[in-house]
């Protein structure tokens, strides 16, 4: 690792390491809010920006320049590797994910197949560029994938749902079939991260956004295994690995037995009752992305009550409870980050 990435307070943080000041980034920074993210882009699906290696290299620079956040996130989306394989699924504008054919039999396995480095070397050229660009300044590129539950959820009901009926009934009625389908995506999923790492990331993030839609029993019959899987396989590649769900408050004991060497919390549990129940492994978190939209008072005085929850114990880095919404004023969200790099205390000169 290079000598300014090894001072890294995010790579840091992710240990329970001391930490020069608090880090901070934000879920979805690489986008949506920003006006120059928006004058880039245009329309069209987010697919097709993230096949342009340099358009989804500035999207994933421009948060770091205008804020000064302690991390980069890939700009890409949990959807690429089932996308990139051939699977059928564009991601609509407003809407999210769509599936053409939605994975109903043990036939639709086959439309699973491994996923081969030349089907995202779009993906691994952005790494390089941003890497690149990044060189030097001591500021960690995150790679991410979906975890298997959550893209599963998306291929079995066709898009986006409140209910996952379609995908709970799967998992319930026929749970060799869902078994297998969240083996090929956890199979997705490992090779998506280690081209990423490959390519210089230097930390991976598993988005498994609605896995708050099981219940624990559910969650472990279910979804963690294949996490521990992708997990266990990344281990090798030496970099933090952070597990993140919504609506997770009574999951995060199961989380912590995942593999991750961080644990995501959402807004809904606070952050010292968080780390009580993932036990000694570091939090991101976790601050309501809602209270981020325009006020720069509300946001900063429940900034303050998330870093007054967290203490001067190592292992937090600050970060919403969601992604960004897309209405958010950046203005706040740079007030945040110039907040919490001066008052946050966490790891600041604590020992390990």
């Amino acid at each position: 690792m290079p000598r300014a990435l090894s001072q890294s307070p995010l790579l840091r943080a992710c240990r329970s390491l001391p930490v020069s000041h608090m880090p901070v980034w934000f879920m979805r920074q690489a986008g949506r809010s920003l006006p120059e993210y928006r004058a880039m882009r245009g329309s069209g699906s987010i697919l097709d920006a993230i096949a342009r290696p340099e358009i989804a290299c500035e999207a994933t620079l421009q948060p770091v320049r205008r804020y000064g956040v302690d991390a980069a996130i890939l700009f890409s989306d949990i959807v690429v590797p089932v996308h990139a394989v051939g699977f059928g699924i564009d991601v609509v504008q407003g809407r999210g994910p769509v599936v053409e054919d939605p994975f109903r039999t043990k036939a639709d396995l086959g439309r699973l197949r491994d996923l081969e480095l030349t089907d995202i070397e779009y993906v691994t050229d952005t790494c390089r560029l941003v890497t690149a660009e990044l060189d030097g300044t001591g500021t960690p590129l995150i790679g991410f994938a979906g975890a298997p539950f959550t893209v599963a959820s998306y291929l079995v009901e066709g898009g986006p749902t409140r209910t996952f009926l379609q995908v709970k009934s799967l998992a319930l009625r026929e749970p060799a079939l869902f078994e297998a389908l969240c083996d090929r995506l956890a199979d997705l999923a490992i090779a998506f991260m280690s081209a990423q790492v490959a390519a210089g990331a230097s930390a991976i993030q598993l988005f498994d956004s609605w896995a708050g839609a099981l219940t624990p029993s559910q969650y472990e019959r279910f979804a963690l295994p294949p996490t521990r899987r992708i997990m266990s396989a990344l281990e090798p590649l030496e970099v933090p690995r952070i597990l993140y769900g919504l609506g997770t408050g009574e999951l995060l004991a199961l989380m912590a037995t995942s593999g991750a060497d961080v644990i995501g919390v959402d807004w809904h549990v606070p952050i010292d009752a968080a780390r009580a129940r993932v036990g000694g492994l570091a939090v991101q978190g976790n601050l309501d992305p809602a209270l981020c939209v325009d006020d720069h008072v509300v946001a900063l005085d429940a900034a303050r009550e998330v870093l007054a929850r967290s203490g001067e114990r190592a292992g937090h880095i600050f970060n919403l409870g969601h992604g960004v919404l897309p209405m958010t004023d950046p203005g706040v969200l740079a007030d945040v980050v110039a907040l919490v790099h001066e008052e946050g205390r966490a790891g600041v000169g604590v020992p390990s």
